[in-house]
C-alpha cells in the first residue's frame, strides 16, 4: 500500500512539473518521462498532462512529447485525437524530426475517421526535403493500410513515387511499405532494379534484409535460370562412346548455346557479394539465401564461409543459420565439406545446437570422411544428454543405410549398445537396428536371435515392441525362438504397454499362420485376455484377428487371405533427413524454420522459361542525361547572385553582362530554392510540374564565380596547425551525392608535424564523410591541399569531425551555403515563368528583375 501511495505522489509531482509554466521544469518532468518508460514502467496515466506540452515552443521538451506520443498514441487515442491540430501544424514544423514525429504519432492513431488527414500527411511528407521524414512517410504507409486497406491505390501511387528516391534513408522502408501493400506489383521495380542494386551496400542493414529478399523474388520472374549450364555440361560429360552422330550433335549444339547470364542478374550478384562480410547476422543470411536461390550453383560455395563464421555467434543465430545449412548440405555436400570440423559438437552447446551439427555431420558423410565421423559419434553416443545421444544412434542408421560400405560396421557397433545400461541407447539402438534388419534380413538372423535374448531385460515399450515386431516378421528364420517368445509375453501381457500388447497380438497371429501346432493355444489365451483389456485400440485388434485367423461360418471372404495380409513383404523403411522437405520454402524465412507455411509467405516463383524483355529496365534517355549531367559543371560564364554561393561573396563586372544573361542567371537561381531542383549531394533532376518538357532545360558546365575560402582550423587553436577550405564547385570524384570540398592544410612551427587524419565523425542521420588520405609528413612551413567529399544530404547542417595529428585532435566543423549544394539549371525566362506560375504557394523568392 505504501509502495502505491508512494508511485501515485511521484505521478502528481510529475503533473505539477508538467503544468509548471518554466520550461525547465517540463524538460525535467519529460526527461524522467521517457525514462520510466525505458525502464519498462507504465506512464500512460500522464497522457492528458504530456499531450497538452505538445504545442511547447521548447524544440528539447516537444522532442521528448513526441517521443512519449509515439509509445502511448494507440492507447489513449480518444484523448490524441483532441490534439490532432497540433499534429497537423507540427508537420510544418521547419525542424526535421518534429514533422516526422508528428507524422509518426499521426499514424498511430487507429481511428478510421482520420484516414483521409492521415493520406494527405503521407503525400505531403513524401515529397518532404529530409530524408528522414520520407522514410517516416513510407513506414506510415503500412498502418494506413492495415487501417483502410481501401486506400491502396492511392498509397500505390505513393510507394512507386518513394521508390525513385535516390536516398539510401528512405529505399529500406519503402521496400518494406511495397512488401506489405503490394508485393506483386513488380511493375513498380522495373525502372528501380538498378538503382536499388548500386544503393544496396549503403543501405541500413535492416533495409538491406528487406531489398534483399524482395530482389531475390523479383530475380526469379525476370531472369532464366543459371543452373541450366550446369546441367548441359554433366549431360555432355557423360560416356557418349555409343551414341550416334545424330544424339551427338544435339549434344554439341546444347554447349554451344551455353546459358550467358543477364547483366542485371550479375549486377545483383555483384553488388551483394561485399555484403557477406556484414556483421549483421540477418544481412548475411539473407545474401546466403540470394546465391543459393539465384547464383550458379559454381558460384553459391563463396557463402560458406560467411555462414561458418555465423556459428560463433549467440545461440540464436547459430539455430537459424545451422537449420539453413541443414537444408543447403543435403543437396550441395560439395559447399561446406571443408568446414566439416566446424560443426563438431562442444559440450557447452544446448541440444538444439548439438541435433542440428549431428545432422549436418551425417548430410555430409562420406566415404572418405565416414570413419572419422564414427569415431566422432561414438564419442556423442556416451554423452550425458540421452536425447542426443539418441539422435546420434539414429545419425549412425542414417550412415549405414547411405554409405553401403560401413553398414557392418555400424550394425555391429548398434547390437554392442544393446549391452549398455543406459536404456534410453538400448532402446534406439533396438529401432534403429530394426530398421536395418529391414534392408537386408537374410543376412542377419543371429542378431535377430541375439536381440530376442535381450527381451527379458528391456524395459523400454518402443523397444519391446520393435524386438517383437522383428521377430514376428521374421518368425520362419527363428522357429525355435519365436514360440517361445509368445509364451513368455503371454504371461506378461496384463501388465504390458499398450504399444507391446499391439505388437504380441500380431505375433500370436503370425505364429498361428506359420506354426499353429505350437502356438494355436498361446494364441487363443492372448486373444481371450486382450477381449477384456480397458484399451478399446486393443479390443478392436483382438475381434479383427480372431476373425480374420480362426474362420467360422461368420467369417467374411477376407479370412481366407490371412496369410497373404499378415506376412506380405513390408517395404523396407527410408532413413532421411527431417530436412529433405524444407528446400521449397525460401531459406531464411519463418516458414522455413517452421517447416510450415507462414502468413505472409510469399513463394518464390519457378524460373522462366524464356526470360522476360529486359529494356523495362532501362530509364529513360532524357531522364537518365539529367540523372548524369548534373555532376557534369556548367560551360557558360555567368553572373553569380550575391550572398547565393556564400555570405561574403562580391558581384564582379556588372557592366560585363547584358541585362538578358542576368534574367536567365537570376532565373536559374530561383530554381536552385525549389523543391524539384537539382542537388548536388541528389545527382539528379526533378520535375517541377506535370507539364514540364525534358528538352527545355539542361544542366551545363561549371560555373565561374568566385570561391571563399573558410577557416577550419586557427593556427592558434591547432597548436601551429592551420586548415582552412573551399567548394571547388567541380563533379564529385567520390560519387554522385558528395560534394568536393578542398582542405588546405598549413604547418605554422618549426617542427614536422605527422600524421595528419579525420576520426570520429558527429554527423547528423544520413549525412555521409569521404575523408582525405592521411598526410604522413608535413614540414615546417610546408602546405598541402587534400580533397575529401561530403554527403550534406541536402541540407545545410554541419558536418563535424576531428582533426588529428600525431599527439593531438581539434575538433572542427563545415557548413555549406545553400548555394554550394546545388547545380544551375538553364532555361528560358518564358519557360521559367510558366513554371513559377504551377509553383502557387511553394514559391517564396521574388520574380527576377
Amino acid at each position: 500500500m505504501d509502495a502505491l501511495l508512494c508511485f501515485y505522489h511521484r505521478n502528481e509531482d510529475l503533473k505539477q512539473m508538467l503544468e509548471s509554466s518554466k520550461d525547465s521544469a517540463k524538460l525535467d518532468a519529460m526527461k524522467r518521462i521517457v525514462g520510466m518508460i525505458a525502464k519498462g514502467k507504465n506512464a500512460s496515466e500522464l497522457f492528458p498532462a504530456v499531450v497538452k506540452n505538445v504545442a511547447s515552443k521548447n524544440i528539447e521538451i516537444k522532442k521528448l512529447v513526441y517521443v512519449y506520443l509515439m509509445r502511448y498514441a494507440e492507447e489513449q487515442q480518444d484523448l490524441a485525437l483532441l490534439s490532432i491540430s497540433t499534429f497537423q501544424r507540427a508537420l510544418k514544423d521547419p525542424n526535421q524530426l518534429i514533422r516526422a514525429s508528428a507524422l509518426r504519432v499521426l499514424s498511430s492513431i487507429r481511428v478510421p475517421i482520420i484516414v483521409p488527414i492521415m493520406m494527405l500527411a503521407i503525400k505531403e511528407a513524401s515529397s518532404d526535403l529530409s530524408p528522414y521524414v520520407r522514410k517516416n512517410a513510407a513506414h506510415a504507409i503500412q498502418k494506413l493500410y492495415s487501417l483502410d486497406p481501401e486506400q491502396k491505390e492511392m498509397l500505390i501511387e505513393v510507394i512507386e513515387k518513394l521508390l525513385k528516391d535516390r536516398s539510401t534513408l528512405v529505399a529500406g522502408s519503402v521496400v518494406m511499405a511495397f512488401e506489405e501493400v503490394c508485393p506483386d506489383r513488380i511493375d513498380l521495380i522495373h525502372k528501380n532494379y538498378r538503382k536499388l542494386c548500386n544503393l544496396l551496400v549503403d543501405v541500413e542493414e535492416w533495409g538491406q534484409v528487406v531489398i534483399i529478399h524482395m530482389l531475390t523474388r523479383y530475380a526469379r520472374t525476370q531472369f532464366v535460370s543459371p543452373w541450366k549450364d550446369d546441367e548441359v555440361v554433366e549431360e555432355y560429360n557423360e560416356n557418349n562412346f555409343y551414341e550416334s552422330d545424330e544424339e551427338q550433335k544435339e549434344k554439341d549444339r546444347k554447349v554451344k548455346n551455353i546459358y550467358t547470364m543477364d547483366p542485371d542478374h550479375r549486377l545483383l550478384l555483384r553488388n551483394t557479394k561485399p555484403l557477406l562480410q556484414s556483421r549483421n547476422a540477418a544481412v548475411v543470411m539473407a545474401v546466403a539465401q540470394l546465391y543459393w536461390h539465384l547464383a550458379p550453383k559454381s558460384e553459391a560455395s563463396i557463402v560458406s564461409k560467411s555462414l561458418v563464421r555465423l556459428l560463433h555467434s549467440n545461440r540464436e543465430v547459430q539455430y537459424i543459420v545451422l537449420q539453413n545449412i541443414a537444408t543447403m548440405s543435403i543437396q550441395r555436400k560439395g559447399m561446406f565439406e571443408p568446414y566439416l570440423k566446424s560443426f563438431y559438437v562442444r559440450s557447452t552447446d544446448p541440444t538444439m545446437i548439438k541435433t542440428l551439427k549431428l545432422e549436418i555431420l551425417t548430410n555430409l558423410a562420406n566415404e572418405a570422411n565416414i570413419s572419422t565421423l564414427l569415431r566422432e559419434f561414438q564419442t556423442y553416443v556416451k554423452s550425458q544428454d540421452k536425447q542426443f545421444a539418441a539422435a546420434t544412434i539414429q545419425a549412425i542408421g542414417r550412415c549405414a543405410t547411405n554409405i553401403t560400405e560401413v553398414t557392418d560396421t555400424c550394425l555391429n557397433g548398434l547390437v554392442c549398445l544393446l549391452s549398455n545400461r543406459d536404456e534410453i541407447v538400448v532402446a534406439e539402438s533396438v529401432v534403429v537396428i530394426k530398421k536395418l534388419l529391414q534392408t537386408q534380413p537374410a543376412h542377419h538372423g543371429e542378431i535377430i536371435k541375439h536381440m530376442a535374448k535381450l527381451l527379458d531385460n528391456i524395459t523400454v515399450p518402443v523397444a519391446r515392441a520393435s524386438i517383437l515386431w522383428l521377430i514376428g516378421e521374421y518368425c520362419e528364420r527363428v522357429p525355435k525362438i519365436a514360440p517361445d517368445v509368445l509364451r513368455k509375453t503371454a504371461k506378461s501381457f496384463t501388465t504390458e504397454d499398450d504399444l507391446v500388447k499391439l505388437q504380441i497380438l500380431n505375433l500370436g497371429a503370425k505364429l498361428y499362420l506359420t506354426n499353429s501346432r505350437q502356438t494355436k493355444l498361446l494364441t487363443q489365451y492372448v486373444l481371450n485376455l486382450s477381449k477384456y483389456d480397458q484399451s478399446y485400440d486393443i479390443r478392436d485388434r483382438t475381434r479383427f484377428i480372431r476373425q480374420l485367423i480362426v474362420p467360422n461360418e461368420k467369417s467374411g471372404a477376407l479370412s481366407k487371405y490371412a496369410k497373404k495380409i499378415f506376412l506380405a513383404q513390408k517395404p523396407a523403411p527410408l532413413l532421411e533427413s527431417p530436412f529433405k522437405d524444407r528446400d521449397h520454402f525460401q531459406l531464411g524465412t519463418l516458414s522455413h524454420t517452421l517447416n510450415s507455411q507462414a502468413t505472409g509467405y510469399l513463394e518464390l516463383s519457378n524460373w522462366p522459361e524464356v526470360a522476360p524483355d529486359p529494356s523495362v529496365r532501362n530509364v529513360d534517355v532524357a531522364e537518365s542525361t539529367k540523372e548524369w549531367t548534373g555532376i557534369l559543371g556548367i560551360t557558360k560564364k555567368e553572373k553569380p547572385m550575391e550572398k547565393f554561393y556564400s555570405e561574403s561573396e562580391e558581384e564582379e563586372d556588372e557592366s560585363t553582362n547584358t541585362s538578358s544573361s542576368s534574367r536567365c542567371l537570376e532565373s536559374n537561381l530561383h530554381l536552385h530554392f525549389l523543391e524539384n531542383c537539382i542537388f548536388r549531394t541528389g545527382g539528379y533532376l526533378k520535375r517541377i510540374g506535370k507539364n514540364f518538357k525534358k528538352s527545355q532545360s539542361h544542366v551545363t558546365t561549371q560555373v565561374s564565380v568566385p570561391t571563399e575560402t573558410h577557416e577550419l582550423l586557427h593556427r592558434m587553436s591547432g597548436k601551429g596547425l592551420a586548415a582552412h577550405y573551399h567548394f571547388s564547385r567541380q563533379p564529385g570524384i567520390f560519387g554522385d551525392h558528395m560534394v568536393s570540398v578542398q582542405v588546405t592544410v598549413t604547418n605554422t612551427t618549426d617542427q614536422k608535424i605527422e600524421n595528419i587524419h579525420i576520426k570520429e565523425k558527429k554527423l547528423p542521420p544520413g549525412m555521409r564523410v569521404h575523408e582525405f588520405n592521411p598526410i604522413e609528413c608535413l614540414e615546417p612551413a610546408e602546405s598541402i591541399t587534400v580533397s575529401m567529399g561530403i554527403d550534406f544530404c541536402d541540407s545545410t547542417q554541419m558536418a563535424s569531425f576531428q582533426l588529428c595529428t600525431k599527439d593531438d585532435h581539434f575538433n572542427v566543423n563545415i557548413q555549406p551555403p545553400v548555394g554550394e549544394l546545388l547545380l544551375p539549371v538553364t532555361m528560358s525566362e518564358k519557360d521559367f515563368k510558366k513554371e513559377q506560375a504551377c509553383l502557387s504557394a511553394l514559391y517564396l523568392l521574388s520574380k527576377p528583375r
